[in-house]
């Protein structure tokens, strides 16, 4: 899908204009949760890993992968080993 914008002047002038329109859709988009994770990527065309770093590299720390995360998904892991350990016995 194409989508249309009209830039006032002064930030049609700049060296990017589209693409920062687009990096701020892809970062307001996913502070506010309308768009996921992998939504925001693709919207710019990076992988998740790329994505967090372009996250990074301009301070947005809020929803960055983080020790919390890591624990959770590492209790997961050692969730379905133990199921997986089980429906094989």
């Amino acid at each position: 899908m194409q989508i249309t914008v009209e830039l006032p002047e002064d930030i049609a002038q700049r060296p990017c204009p589209g693409w920062e329109a687009l990096e701020a859709l892809a970062i307001e988009g996913y502070r506010s949760q309308a768009l996921t994770h992998f939504q925001a990527s693709q919207l710019l065309g990076l992988s998740r890993f790329e994505f967090d770093g372009f996250l990074k590299s301009r301070n947005i720390y809020d929803h960055a992968y983080d020790v919390e995360d890591l624990e959770q998904d590492l209790a997961t892991l050692r969730q379905l080993e133990v199921t997986n350990r089980s429906s094989r016995q």
